[in-house]
């Protein structure tokens, strides 16, 4: 919880990761790239005293992971979003299973997301099943650009994607995270296009497409989609730091997101460890639109604020609030009827 200037704010922090990316994991040359990558994203976007060596980096342990999200970042529940990545890890970057040790431990500060591959085929369903069983699954990363073999990468449109998807809404699973934006070294760009969400969300309407990192740097594109598309949300992960290291970009990427969506369908996300949830939050309290935009943009209250910052996640995965903060829920999508806004 943050409590600022009389207000509070519950913190549902929507995609943290629990990685060994040591060397000692790294399968070949592509798993010191990927993790290089993502130091450099730390290290381009935070606040100096934010920024880990490579090696705090690399692995870090369960005892920094619960202070840095618990006691100093303010963050009441935190979902583990796996990333696979089993051809660049001997082990996994980040599964399931790994992030799952941590929740089982820690019930009430842990929700634990599971993934699918379709190019795993039959297979593939049978795992997911057990994953969902096994874990009481209420949501799912994917990660289009992975590598598996030869292949660099697969499409929601994919016939056997839209059976896993089919399969997530038999079973229950109603979240879909979808990473699609930034590219990774040496993952494929082009693999990481938001543009085939736009098919998954209207064919699978019973579903939430959670748009992770909002489909950077194709803001445009994603707005266009989720304006026609009540199910789909925007996971903020990726586009925060900006608040802090380019401020006026991060202004008209709020901006963007409110005009096109509104506040009920962004979500708060660190994507710890890269980033830090403590000065996040505290920053994004403190943001303001700039004066000379509000007029095309608006501003951002304290309702809104609470609504990215938690509402909208804990009305996704039916979280409890503390009466503290409650206030009338955040419009869950999947129906023409809560439909929040009118489509163009």
């Amino acid at each position: 919880m943050y409590r600022k200037d009389g207000e509070s704010y519950f913190v549902v922090d929507e995609h943290v990761h629990f990685w060994d990316a040591s060397p000692e994991n790294q399968k070949n040359i592509h798993g010191k790239q990927f993790i290089d990558c993502f130091h450099g994203y730390q290290t381009a976007l935070s606040p100096e005293e934010y920024i880990w060596s490579i090696e705090d980096f690399q692995k870090y342990s369960e005892e920094t992971m619960m202070r840095n999200l618990f006691e100093e970042g303010y963050v009441d529940k935190a979902i583990f979003q796996p990333t696979y990545l089993t051809d660049f890890y001997v082990n996994g970057f980040n599964t399931t299973e790994q992030n799952a040790v941590l929740a089982e431990k820690h019930p009430e500060k842990f929700i634990v997301n599971g993934a699918f591959d379709p190019r795993d085929g039959e297979r593939g369903i049978e795992d997911l099943e057990r994953l969902v069983d096994r874990y009481n699954l209420q949501g799912i990363k994917l990660y289009t650009a992975e590598w598996k073999g030869e292949s660099k990468g697969w499409s929601l449109k994919d016939e056997w994607a839209k059976r896993y998807l089919e399969k997530c809404h038999e079973l229950g699973v109603k979240n879909i995270h979808v990473h699609k934006g930034p590219t990774i070294r040496p993952l494929n760009k082009d693999a990481f296009d938001v543009a085939d969400v736009d098919e998954a969300a209207s064919e699978f309407t019973e579903l939430n497409f959670i748009v992770e990192h909002i489909g950077l740097p194709r803001l445009e594109d994603f707005c266009w989609i989720a304006v026609q598309e009540p199910n789909v949300y925007a996971g903020m992960a990726v586009a925060m730091p900006f608040m802090h290291s380019r401020p006026r970009y991060f202004a008209e990427i709020m901006g963007e997101l409110l005009y096109w969506l509104d506040e009920d369908r962004i979500l708060f996300a660190s994507d710890y460890a890269i980033w830090h949830p403590k000065w996040l939050v505290e920053q994004f309290v403190d943001f303001q639109i700039p004066e000379d935009l509000q007029s095309e943009y608006g501003t951002l209250t304290p309702d809104i604020k609470r609504k990215i910052l938690g509402l909208n996640a804990a009305a996704l995965y039916d979280i409890e609030v503390p009466e503290e903060v409650r206030q009338p829920a955040a419009v869950a999508s999947g129906s023409e009827s809560s439909y929040p806004e009118s489509p163009l």
